[in-house]
C-alpha cells in the first residue's frame, strides 16, 4: 500500500471531517487571471453538499459567474503528523432566493453551535434583512483529494 492510499480519508472520514470543521477556503477564478481564495463559514448537506452564502454584489459571485469552477480547501493540525486535508474539485450553482438563504444561514449557525434547533423561529425572523442582500452557494461534491498524516503512526 502506498503512503497515499494510507493517508486517505474514507467517506465516513470526510463527513466527519467536514462536519466538524468552521471555516473553508473557496478559490474562485479571479478577473485578472489570479485565483481568488476566500475563507467562508459553511454547511453541509446530507448528501456532503456544501452551501455557503455570501453578499449578491461580492467579487466571488462575479468570479463564480464568468466562470463556475471551484476549489475548496477545509485543514487542520499545527504539526506535520497531525495535519488533515480536503480539497475539494467542484462547480458552483448559484441560488438566488431569500428563504432558501434564510435556511442555509442557519444551518450554517446550527452546524457551528451557535444556536440550538428550538431557536429556529426566531432566528431565522433575524436573519430575513441581512438574508434579502445574499445568495446561496451550492458546491456538490467533486472530485476529493483528502490526506490524514495521523494514519501514518509516526513515521514520516
Amino acid at each position: 500500500m502506498s503512503r497515499r492510499d494510507k493517508i486517505r480519508m474514507s467517506d465516513e472520514e470526510i463527513s466527519d471531517f467536514l462536519r466538524s470543521s468552521r471555516t473553508m477556503i473557496l478559490v474562485s477564478n479571479g478577473r485578472n487571471g489570479y485565483p481568488h481564495p476566500m475563507p467562508m463559514w459553511f454547511a453541509v448537506d446530507d448528501d456532503n453538499s456544501v452551501l455557503m452564502t455570501t453578499f449578491r454584489k461580492s467579487q466571488k459571485v462575479r468570479n463564480l459567474k464568468k466562470d463556475p469552477r471551484v476549489s475548496l480547501l477545509v485543514e487542520a493540525g499545527e504539526k506535520y503528523q497531525e495535519l488533515k486535508s480536503l480539497l475539494i474539485y467542484t462547480e458552483v450553482e448559484i441560488i438566488d432566493d431569500i428563504e432558501v438563504t434564510i435556511d442555509v444561514m442557519f444551518k450554517m449557525s446550527l452546524q457551528r453551535g451557535d444556536v440550538s434547533a428550538d431557536q429556529e423561529e426566531a432566528v431565522k425572523k433575524n436573519l430575513r434583512k441581512t438574508a434579502e442582500k445574499r445568495v446561496v452557494m451550492r458546491f456538490n461534491p467533486g472530485k476529493i483529494v483528502s490526506w490524514d498524516h495521523s494514519k501514518l503512526g509516526g513515521v514520516y
